[in-house]
């Protein structure tokens, strides 16, 4: 596929150019199956965990509840950026409007923001499972869960909105292709006609504060919780606490890893795989979650069969 660029004479750019993958037509649609059906799988699977939690009633105590809202937040992250990836797989134009980049930049990172943040809340109820059993019940209450989960869903989505507004009404000329798989901001910045310091020093201040303090408030929840899991004196007591944590420390690895060092491979990573393994790491490593599925699913099975 050959794209051109826009004569420079144009001053102001009306839309963008997401180059994606720039690689033969057949190697497009071998990668647009591939994204397709990891796109269908995440929301199945999502969906589906979303869905047993919400008609299973035993299950709507505080652990769950983070976890519903977890896939629930996973369906729409990963639909931020996939369905217009897999409409530019088939496109020769690979183009996206002015307005509708910055919707996705803005959804993409608030959403983003949002899951780091229900990691953390999510670390936090472990550790006074573990470490605070006896009190768990009194300080971890249903109402303390909901404005938590509120509290995290308000600040996903205010944490950027100023520099998203801000890179907004920047002027771009020139140029008006992203050399990427979705608007982000640094070749936004790299488009702008005036560079803007300070503009670039609020949204990377932003995006470090919320990746690596979650991540240290999560490292630092889950040591005191091994160091409470070592004292028990009870092997099976020990062995029920990290089944517990499991697939969570196992959610927030795949989050904060970097498998390579190409950024478009690791938003891809991000945006489409992490998503897709999260629900598979939650319902296979949980008997609750996978008795839950059965028993939602498997009456809808016979149910159909009837």
């Amino acid at each position: 596929m050959n794209v051109s660029k826009p004569d420079s004479s144009f001053a102001f750019i009306r839309e963008f150019i997401l180059l994606g993958f720039s690689c033969e037509w057949k190697i497009q649609i071998l990668l647009f199956s591939l994204f397709l059906t990891t796109y269908a799988l995440t929301i199945t699977g999502n969906g589906a965990i979303v869905c047993a939690l919400w008609c299973d009633q035993q299950l709507h105590i505080p652990m769950y509840i983070f976890l519903g809202n977890f896939s629930f937040l996973e369906i729409w992250y990963v639909s931020s950026t996939t369905p217009k990836m897999l409409i530019n797989f088939l496109s020769d134009k690979k183009t996206i409007s002015f307005v509708g980049c910055f919707l996705q930049f803005y959804f993409f990172f608030s959403l983003g923001t949002t899951e780091c943040l229900l990691l953390a809340v999510m670390a936090f109820d472990r550790y006074l499972a573990i470490c605070r059993p006896l009190h768990y019940p009194n300080l971890m209450t249903g109402h303390l869960c909901i404005k938590l989960v509120m509290i995290c869903w308000a600040c996903g989505f205010l944490w950027f909105l100023i520099p998203i507004v801000l890179i907004s009404q920047m002027s771009f000329c020139g140029s008006n292709i992203i050399d990427h798989v979705v608007c982000d901001p640094g070749p936004l910045f790299a488009l702008a006609c005036v560079s803007a310091p300070a503009t670039q020093l609020l949204c990377y201040t932003l995006s470090s504060l919320v990746i690596f303090g979650n991540f240290l408030f999560i490292l630092g929840s889950y040591t005191l919780v091994l160091t409470a899991v070592l004292r028990m004196p009870s092997a099976t007591g020990r062995h029920k606490a990290f089944s517990t944590c499991a697939s969570h420390l196992a959610v927030v690895i795949l989050l904060f890893e970097h498998p390579v060092e190409i950024q478009i491979i690791v938003t891809l990573f991000y945006s489409v795989i992490t998503p897709l393994r999260n629900p598979l790491i939650y319902s296979l490593r949980n008997k609750e979650m996978k008795a839950a599925l059965k028993k939602v699913f498997g009456s809808e099975i016979s149910v159909f069969k009837t």
